[in-house]
């Protein structure tokens, strides 16, 4: 495994948690809005789709195409699901932010965070 493929990006994180936080009803447009409503995060479809199909030539996802639905047009929805790659990412994701916090008093970075400009 290289060294690119043992981190995830902090957006590749929010999709794969968004993703499991959706479950079967995790496609493009409720992943997007999850972001922005859960983490205030607006993310255009192209960066989502993008981020969407590197994770899943990782592995790291796997989609399936659903019915085309007369309300899109006729067009079908993409959903996704994560797979046990991609869970064993956001493990060791989760490990080493964990590991690299316990060093770190949250009092500190409060406090550096309330600092007035000079």
């Amino acid at each position: 495994m290289s060294d690119k493929e043992k981190f995830l990006g902090e957006f590749e994180q929010c999709i794969l948690l968004s993703i499991l936080r959706l479950g079967e009803n995790a496609y493009g447009s409720s992943v997007r809005e999850l972001l922005s409503d859960v983490v205030n995060r607006e993310v255009s479809i192209g960066a989502l789709y993008t981020t969407l199909d590197r994770l899943e030539a990782k592995g790291m996802v796997s989609s399936r195409i659903g019915e085309a639905t007369a309300q899109r047009g006729g067009r079908a929805k993409k959903y996704f699901e994560v797979t046990a790659k991609g869970l064993q990412a956001l493990k060791r994701s989760k490990q080493a932010l964990e590991k690299l916090w316990k060093g770190v008093a949250l009092s500190v970075v409060l406090q550096e965070g309330s600092r007035q400009p000079c």
